[in-house]
């Protein structure tokens, strides 16, 4: 795990505890999972939106929301057979901290504020990777075999989009990508700061992809 940290620039393993309570709600983890496709689509499409001077950008970021948006519709799919509602999303404290954080971090001169937006994109990218790799590993001890299946696979498309919205933060800091890691590495310590915020003042883990 601490080479998967490295690899996304991740501060902070998520608690083993929050992984033993996603097995004893694997349900409750899989209706907040397909919210969470949801709200990644959504956020792809309104960067692109906001960003439609580079064909490149949005070419990248719909791609992304495509993905998402099938995953969704797997996730979906599972609830479906579980006979499982979706019901209504749960607040999304970690990204909204997070993003909260990453507005309240003076601004480098340099770097315009997509940078920041798709440098934060790819953290929860990178959160979201660690986690399925929890939940594959813990899924190993089950007889579940299309959520081990689907958790493999999604592994490694969040590790694409993670390289997608830093490639593309890249692209938008005019490829000074020193500056670019370095940004990273700041907004990483308060994704970090607020995965350790949440475990401690959490009275049980939730069963969310990110709480």
């Amino acid at each position: 795990m601490l080479r998967l940290r490295a690899m996304f620039c991740l501060t902070v393993p998520t608690d083993a505890a929050w992984v033993a309570f996603a097995m004893r709600d694997v349900d409750a983890v899989l209706r907040d999972h397909a919210h969470c496709e949801m709200k990644a689509a959504s956020n792809a499409l309104s960067l692109a939106a906001r960003h439609p001077a580079s064909v490149a950008l949005v070419r990248a970021l719909t791609d992304v929301a495509r993905e998402e948006i099938d995953h969704f519709q797997r996730v979906l799919a599972i609830l479906e057979r579980r006979a499982i509602e979706l019901g209504t999303p749960e607040v999304d404290t970690y990204a909204a901290e997070l993003r909260r954080a990453a507005s309240a971090l003076p601004r480098d001169p340099a770097l315009c504020a997509l940078v920041d937006r798709l440098l934060v994109g790819a953290l929860i990218e990178a959160r979201s990777c660690e986690r399925f790799k929890l939940l594959v590993e813990a899924l190993a001890h089950r007889d579940e075999p299309e959520l081990s299946a689907l958790y493999k696979e999604l592994f490694a498309a969040e590790a694409r989009h993670y390289r997608t919205f830093v490639d593309l933060a890249n692209d938008a800091a005019g490829g000074d990508t020193a500056r670019v890691a370095a940004r990273l590495a700041r907004l990483a310590d308060l994704e970090g700061a607020i995965v350790g915020r949440l475990a401690d003042t959490s009275s049980a883990p939730r069963t969310t992809m990110h709480g």
